[in-house]
């Protein structure tokens, strides 16, 4: 029989069919509407607490105390998220749910308090419908998106969908850009080998398709490679932190043709790329093949009128116009300098704005050591008495629906006295006051419903089907509680009842009470917070990799690029004299030339994608999308390292460059 000493939450379903919002079995038999003695019990629940199949457990609520025998083990589609106000995150030793007949309830007659409906049709009718149906039988109704399990989900879905929406552009127009770059690469490196081929006879449409196959097959592979790779690798490093706070019936990697669809245009993408490459030399006719390319001829132009160009040093001089007789490779070079710079201040904004998320939440608003939850059934007394022992302050927090002209959306209610536990701020973190007879909504939630300061909006709490109307006086801001704030004297001047559900205080507390469910720390609330947002964290990390390894992978190509396309001036430098340290501050200049514009322009493209991260966060989080100074100057370290050391392995190149071999191809 179970006896827990925590005094765990089960919700309790008495249901007399499994048709929606099913019961999902995992171990055990088929629920049984007609079983009055079994349960099918939550499997977390259960994992928690080392119960099986044929175990006996009592549930006690209200007047009764039942015992029932577990015939089976599942999930519900209810339950995917499922928190308490005990915890941050799903913390299944304290929470669970049961699903029973009807038959297996106490009384003959069940005093049923929820209806599972299916509708057809807009979600604007459900109302028109209900009321038509039941004329006053139900106090209020929540569709299916905005339940708690479902909401969350789709919240985490939606974000999930968006990095799969972006990314994967970024990606492979990086990986194009390398392909470009390897080709072209390729193709000057064997410029002589393609005339011999044309004067030997060959057609021109025969030696593009023997280039453009390089690209071909070799993104088919890779192609290939991600579609069977890719579902079996990187969900895996995500499933860990999901399963942590969604439970589902199995973690496994899904197919969708999206996957095909992407690979194709990958393919065809390559096709296009290297035939861009070696279209040009196909044109060529085979006696200018067989030698280098011409250099083309730098003429001059606005800038090299101006007076101050004979005063810029050769260095400079001679990047400028080499920069000018290859445009494209400076284009591409600066467009990958952008997607590292991008993603690099995608990823250090979400770090640090979820540092600065927590900080604000649980320093800024939140100023109290802990929060002890009230049973449901404490009465007035042992709720005063705990207060007091505590020298705590008593708040009430519930979950309400709002409904403006604009959209309905639901949130959260929290009712304070005078305290100093809590504190209000608006984005800049600045306190706001919010007088005992004014309403204060959060800034995100008046966004949502499109409201601000003197507008009234209609709202209830949740389980009550008694609707108010409020004018908004204040409006705050919150990064993860959405909704209104406002003193008892004011939810009483509504009509509304209040009641206690918390009580906070500056005090450590760690002993038990009679009337408190649980006592939970800041201490213990801010390591929840960092398991719920593990995901978050890993997602960032992996930004950070990626943006690294694109930039080292894309500017070494690049690198190899300019190096082959410049060889001869090269080697022609160094007869002259030039130092091999000088050929590299040469090469050092342009490309620190290159990663600053690439720098700059990367900036409001990471900008971006981080305020199209932040959106795709749901409605409960807000945050604002921000580059730091100290994110600027880390992106700005790690681009330029990178650019920097990427060139110095190209010294190497410089030293045993053959001079004579260089030199005389051109003859």
């Amino acid at each position: 029989m179970g006896d827990f000493k925590n005094d765990p939450d089960i919700t309790l379903h008495f249901v007399e069919n499994n048709t929606i919002s099913k019961f999902y079995l995992i171990e055990g038999e088929k629920l049984d509407i007609n079983d009055e003695n079994g349960v099918w019990l939550d499997k977390s629940f259960a994992d928690a607490k080392g119960l099986g199949i044929g175990d006996k457990i009592t549930f006690e609520f209200a007047d009764y105390r039942i015992t029932k025998t577990i015939r089976g083990l599942g999930y519900s589609p209810e339950y995917v998220y499922h928190a308490s106000s005990s915890s941050v995150i799903p913390d299944f030793n304290k929470i669970g749910f049961a699903y029973m007949s009807y038959k297996a309830f106490p009384e003959d007659t069940v005093p049923y308090n929820v209806l599972n409906v299916k509708f057809e049709g807009e979600p604007e009718t459900y109302s028109e419908l209900l009321d038509y149906h039941m004329g006053g039988y139900y106090s209020s109704f929540v569709e299916r998106s905005e339940h708690v399990s479902v909401g969350q989900f789709s919240e985490e879905m939606a974000q999930h969908k968006m990095m799969g929406d972006i990314f994967p552009v970024v990606f492979i127009l990086i990986a194009m850009l390398i392909l470009l770059t390897t080709m072209r690469r390729i193709i000057t490196h064997q410029r002589t080998q393609i005339g011999i081929l044309k004067a030997s006879g060959f057609k021109n449409h025969s030696i593009i398709l023997h280039y453009v196959s390089y690209g071909f097959w070799l993104v088919l592979v890779g192609a290939i490679l991600g579609l069977i790779l890719g579902p079996m690798t990187l969900p895996q490093l995500f499933y860990p932190s999901m399963s942590a706070t969604y439970k589902m019936p199995s973690w496994n990697p899904a197919w969708s043709m999206n996957f095909v669809y992407v690979a194709a245009l990958m393919v065809l993408m390559s096709l296009a790329v290297s035939y861009y490459s070696v279209r040009n030399i196909s044109n060529e006719k085979p006696a200018d093949t067989i030698r280098p390319k011409t250099p083309k001829v730098s003429t001059s132009g606005f800038v090299e009128k101006l007076g101050i160009w004979k005063r810029l040093s050769f260095n400079a001089r001679w990047n400028w116009r080499d920069a000018k007789r290859n445009k494209s490779r400076a284009l591409m070079t600066i467009i990958g300098v952008i997607g590292c710079s991008a993603l690099l201040v995608c990823a250090f904004g979400m770090y640090d704005g979820m540092n600065d998320l927590k900080e604000w939440e649980y320093s800024d608003i939140n100023h109290y050591d802990s929060k002890l939850v009230v049973e449901d059934n404490a009465s007035v007394s042992q709720i005063d008495n705990v207060a007091e022992d505590v020298n705590g302050d008593k708040i009430m927090e519930s979950s309400i629906e709002i409904e403006s002209d604009n959209a309905k959306k639901s949130g959260s209610l929290l009712v304070v006295n005078d305290t100093e536990l809590i504190t209000p701020t608006d984005y800049d973190r600045n306190h706001v006051e919010i007088r005992d007879d004014e309403v204060s909504i959060s800034q995100k939630m008046a966004d949502m419903l499109g409201v601000k300061v003197g507008d009234k909006v209609k709202w209830h709490i949740m389980g009550s089907d008694k609707w108010v109307k409020t004018k908004i006086d204040k409006i705050h801001a919150d990064p993860i509680s959405q909704g209104f704030i406002m003193s008892s004297d004011k939810l009483e001047d509504l009509d509304l009842n209040y009641a206690t559900t918390s009580i906070i205080t500056a005090e450590h507390v760690d002993k038990d009470y009679d009337g408190v469910k649980v006592a939970n720390s800041m201490k213990d609330m801010t390591s929840s917070w960092d398991e719920m947002t593990e995901s978050m964290w890993l997602l960032i990390y992996i930004l950070i990799f990626f943006a690294a390894l694109l930039a080292i992978v894309v500017l070494y190509n690049l690198g190899l690029l300019s190096f082959t396309e410049i060889e001869r001036e090269i080697a022609t430098l160094k007869v002259l004299g030039f130092k091999t340290s000088a050929l590299r501050k040469l090469l050092l200049t342009q490309n620190l030339w290159f990663t600053a514009i690439g720098f700059i322009l990367g900036l409001p493209v990471g900008y971006m994608i981080l305020d199209v991260m932040w959106a795709s966060s749901g409605d409960s989080f807000y945050i604002l999308p921000s580059i730091t100074l100290s994110n600027l100057l880390l992106t700005a370290v790690i681009t330029f390292a990178l650019s920097i050391f990427v060139n110095l392995m190209f010294s190497r190149k410089i030293k045993r460059l053959d001079m004579v071999e260089s030199l005389k191809s051109g003859e």
